[in-house]
């Protein structure tokens, strides 16, 4: 994205959000190797430091070469940036299916 974009104030609280995934994204790509990517190890940090409430705060690095695996898919050993939005789109519809199930009426009960 252009550097004249992202200097703009976003209109939108959707504009926002894809800002932020693009600063989230570089906060931790770069810091080993191409700057472009996410290696195995920066990762491993946005997942506990930026996603640690939803996804649980387990150092399980099984769990994390699991999604670094899922993620890569041109087993690169790298996630670049398509591929993280793969992840982050695929974690949006699982959260807004839990929130959709919770939300939804039980038999017996009453809508307050």
């Amino acid at each position: 994205m252009p550097d004249t974009i992202m200097s703009k104030e976003p209109s939108s609280d959707l504009e926002s959000a894809m800002q932020m995934l693009i600063k989230t994204f570089h906060k931790y790509s770069g810091k080993e190797g191409d700057k472009y990517t996410l290696s195995r190890g920066e990762l491993k940090e946005l997942l506990l430091e930026e996603l640690g409430t939803y996804l649980g705060t387990s150092k399980d690095n099984e769990a994390v070469e699991k999604v670094m695996n899922d993620l890569d898919a041109n087993n690169d050993g790298e996630v670049d940036f398509t591929e993280f939005i793969i992840l982050m789109g695929a974690l949006t519809v699982a959260c807004n299916d839990f929130f959709l199930d919770k939300t939804e009426d039980k038999p017996g009960e009453k809508k307050d």
